[in-house]
């Protein structure tokens, strides 16, 4: 996965969870693939820019998945978790760009 972007990552773990767990009904499926995402992301984040700023970026990929939530309930599920998955990949793309 090292060649893959971070912020792709992230972004595709946000998505493929949600993914995961609506298709096949199996929430907890789509907590790991929510987890294998992040893991990986992590370690990219922590190669790439450092431990502190992957501190950083993994805090915010959590706050993302769990401020989709009540987003869902205003915009809908899929807007809320792209919306979400965008701004992490966004803050993970300006964070490595200047690392």
């Amino acid at each position: 996965m090292a060649g893959i972007p971070t912020s792709v990552v992230a972004a595709g773990g946000l998505v493929g969870g949600y993914g995961v767990a609506r298709w096949t009904k199996k929430r907890p499926l789509g907590g790991v693939a929510l987890v294998a995402a992040g893991t990986v992301a992590a370690r990219q984040w922590a190669e790439k820019a450092g431990a502190g700023k992957a501190a950083a970026l993994t805090g915010l990929y959590v706050a993302a998945f769990a401020g989709s939530h009540p987003l869902a309930k205003k915009v809908g599920a899929w807007p809320s978790v792209f919306a979400v998955a965008g701004g992490v990949a966004l803050a993970s793309w300006v964070v490595e760009s200047r690392a």
